[in-house]
Parts: structure tokens; C-alpha cells; sequence
């Protein structure tokens, strides 16, 4: 894949991270790692069998289960369901969207009768054109792109180990954009501004609306007794994909989500984290981001340039940033926020 697609930084993200807690007990399926983080509430992750797969949070109360993002195809979100069915037969009667994004939303559809809550934005994406916005596109265009290339270097090479290798991709590929096919987005019939609060079978699940960061609509899923946030792709443990983002306000953002009592990070991509200062350097990455493109577009220069030649290598320590430059897709999008407040 090239550089600026969206989530090829997610992907690395998941090895740049140690955890320092206690291990926990964790349930293990063929699609899904269901890692006990409190007593009912689990953080799932893929296990590679499937591409692509954005995490997920479990809460099982007395009465059922609630369930945070419903992951990136119909295929994978019955995964998922099938990976909570062995750990609990309550039924899942709430599914919360942290964001419209695809890789997080595009699965709801495999979640029938249950009540979808989202915010008012994530509503609005999700009832318009999702399948036209360019996060989905561009990447349904790079999978189009490996395939090609991939069939190709299956044509050229006579290597029996390569060819086994590329055989394995290549039906890798052809079964997401398939899985891609089936998709149909379901937005929430349950919308909050600022914030909502579910009392259910014993469990106090807040779901807060920051500001905005990742998208116009993120939410932050907090267990105000487990001390656990759920924080979707507004914040991980490193620099989230921009292309949508609200650069110059994410940091006040994470400023607000400071303001709550947590302990354990679930992020909607990579690991656990528990260090409350990557916040602190994410926000500062974000920060001299913004002041960067902002001081090279007004030096003239076009956002393929600036993505060329910004240095936020002062960030190298904190979150591995060693060489100049930036993602396009953040450039571009700081770049138009630019041009409508000029407008």
C-alpha cells in the first residue's frame, strides 16, 4: 500500500507499544483474542485471520452484552459475534459506534434487534454517502492495486515457496474485497451530543462526546467503576490517521478526555496502554503539526510539498517520528480546514 493510506499506520502501531499491567486472562478463537481487562468487560482484537481488524470492547452485565464498533465487513462483525458467544449467551441488545469510519461501523448490519447508539455525526455520515467518503474508497482502491500486483508477481515468479506465499495473499485480498461486497451501513437509531449515560444489569457505561479530533463525531467510552476508557481511533497510542481530523482541536480535545478517572487505554487499534503521558506527546505532536503546515502554506508552498518537508522530528524520542515529512492525507486536510475558514 502507499504511504497515505489510511490506516497503514495503525497497522505498525500494534508492535511500538509495551505493557507493563498484570496479564489478564484472555479467551482465544480463530478470529479473536478476548482479553479480560475487569471482571465482564473484554477488549477484542484479531488474530490476523482477518484483514484489517479495528478493536472492539465487550461489557457483559447481569441482564446482556453491550458492544463498542462493530469492525469493517459484515464477515468480520459475525466473527466477533461468534468469538462473544463463547465466553457468554446473554444476548447483545446495545451496539455503540465510536465514529462513522468503515474499519469501526461497516459490520453493524450483522447485529440484529439491538439498539445502535452514536453521536449525532456519526448518525448524519453514516445515513448519508459512507460509501462514497474517500477513507473507504482509497482503500477499497489500494486492495484493487495489491491484487494486480500481486497476481502479476505470481506470473513471474517460478519460485514454489513464492508462489505458495503470494497464492495465500492473493486469496487474502480477494476474500475482504468480497466480504467488502456484502457491506450495507447501518446508522444509529439512538444519538447523543455530549453525553449519555446506561445503567444496565449493574454496569454505569458513560459515553462522552470530547470535542473534535478524529472526526466531527468521536466518543469516548468510559466504565467510571473499572476506571476503563474506550477511547475508538480519537486516541491511541500513537498518531491516529488524519485525513478527517480537526488537527488544531485535537489536543483540546485529549485535554477534555484528561478529565476523566481512568486507569487502562483501549485504544481502536493497538494494544492496552496505560501511560498517561502519551497523551501528553500525541497532543504535542498534533500541535506542532498544525503550526508546521500552517507557517509552509503560508510560505507558499503546495501540500505535497509541505507533507515533503515538515519537521516534526522533535518528536523522534516520544513517538518515533525520526525522519522529516507527514502524512499527505493530514497535509491536505489541514490544508482544506484552511480554505473554508478563509472562505
Amino acid at each position: 500500500m502507499r504511504r497515505s493510506t489510511p490506516f497503514l499506520s495503525l497497522i505498525t502501531l500494534t508492535i511500538s507499544l509495551s505493557l507493563t499491567a498484570a496479564p489478564a486472562r484472555v479467551h482465544t478463537t480463530k478470529t479473536h483474542k478476548l482479553e479480560e481487562v475487569a471482571e465482564g468487560v473484554y477488549f477484542a482484537t484479531g488474530t490476523g485471520a482477518m484483514f484489517l481488524m479495528s478493536n472492539a470492547m465487550v461489557v457483559v452485565t447481569d441482564e446482556d452484552v453491550v458492544v463498542v464498533d462493530s469492525h469493517i465487513t459484515p464477515a468480520a462483525s459475525r466473527a466477533l459475534i461468534e468469538s462473544i458467544r463463547t465466553i457468554t449467551e446473554k444476548p447483545i441488545t446495545t451496539l455503540i459506534n465510536t465514529h462513522f469510519h468503515y474499519d469501526h461501523a461497516h459490520g453493524a448490519q450483522s447485529f440484529r434487534d439491538v439498539q445502535i447508539i452514536g453521536h449525532e455525526y456519526t448518525r448524519e455520515k453514516l445515513i448519508a454517502a459512507p460509501l462514497e467518503e474517500h477513507s473507504f474508497l482509497n482503500l477499497q482502491a489500494a486492495f484493487e492495486r495489491g491484487l494486480v500486483d500481486l497476481k502479476r508477481r505470481l506470473d513471474e515468479t517460478t519460485d514454489e515457496t513464492e508462489r505458495g506465499s503470494l497464492e495465500a495473499q492473493i486469496a487474502f485480498n480477494q476474500a475482504h474485497i468480497k466480504a467488502t461486497e456484502e457491506v450495507q451501513p447501518v446508522a444509529p437509531d439512538v444519538t447523543m451530543s455530549d453525553r449519555l449515560t446506561l445503567f444496565r444489569g449493574g454496569r454505569e457505561i458513560q459515553v462522552h462526546f470530547f470535542g473534535r479530533a478524529h472526526t466531527a463525531g468521536d466518543v469516548a467510552i468510559y466504565l467510571p467503576k473499572e476506571r476503563i476508557v474506550f477511547t475508538g481511533d480519537m486516541l491511541l497510542g500513537g498518531i491516529s490517521w488524519l485525513g478527517d481530523g480537526y488537527v488544531s482541536e485535537w489536543s483540546a480535545t485529549l485535554e477534555n478526555l484528561k478529565s476523566l478517572d481512568f486507569e487502562r487505554i483501549l485504544p481502536g487499534h493497538g494494544p492496552i496502554f496505560y501511560d498517561r503521558a502519551r497523551i501528553d506527546y500525541v497532543q504535542a505532536y498534533y500541535e506542532d503539526l498544525n503550526k508546521e503546515v500552517v507557517r509552509l502554506r503560508k510560505a507558499g508552498l503546495t501540500a505535497e510539498e509541505t507533507a515533503a518537508q515538515a519537521d516534526l522530528t522533535r518528536h523522534s524520542d516520544t513517538l518515533g517520528v525520526k525522519d522529516r515529512g507527514a502524512s499527505l492525507d493530514a497535509v491536505k486536510r489541514i490544508y482544506q480546514l484552511l480554505d473554508q475558514n478563509n472562505d
